[in-house]
């Protein structure tokens, strides 16, 4: 795993663009074979934060949500290792990832909501979670909720 381990930790992360930095500063670290497991509530920034990771990596895009293909392939536009971005939501077993046939070996694999899963394909990977106020949580209410209000990101090597 070739991430710095200055990114391990907790940190605040306070806008979309500031997300997307932080994967950018990542993503042109990483090489073949790394794995990298996203978690966090819907609309924290696990593609915005892939976007920027696609973009240090140079990887052809655009990078949208792979919900409903499951994996989407972007290739290397700088000879560097392809990126696959995985949302894991709709699968019910890391079998049916391995289903998927992911290279994983010879690309960077980006799993949303994987973590579960991450185990049955990895010795190891980079695990982040991101962490966005939702409503009734610490008294919020829904309609007092701000799309750019401040995320916590925790980043954590994990060997299985």
């Amino acid at each position: 795993m070739s991430v710095d381990p200055a990114f391990l930790g907790r940190r605040e992360i306070d806008t979309s663009d500031e997300m997307e930095r932080l994967g950018f500063l990542i993503g042109e670290q990483l090489g073949a074979g790394d794995l990298l497991v996203l978690t966090g509530p819907l609309g924290a920034g696990k593609t915005t934060f892939t976007r920027g990771l696609a973009e240090g990596l140079g990887v052809r895009g655009p990078v949208q949500s792979p919900t409903f293909v499951i994996a989407r392939t972007h290739p290397s536009l700088v000879g560097r290792a392809p990126l696959v971005h995985v949302d894991a939501y709709r699968l019910g077993s890391a079998a049916e990832l391995d289903d998927l046939d992911i290279d994983f070996a010879r690309s960077v694999v980006v799993i949303e909501w994987g973590r579960e899963m991450a185990s049955a394909i990895a010795d190891e990977w980079w695990d982040i979670e991101i962490e966005r106020p939702v409503g009734g949580a610490e008294g919020i209410a829904d309609e007092d909720l701000d799309a750019d209000a401040a995320r916590f990101v925790v980043i954590e090597r994990v060997a299985a």
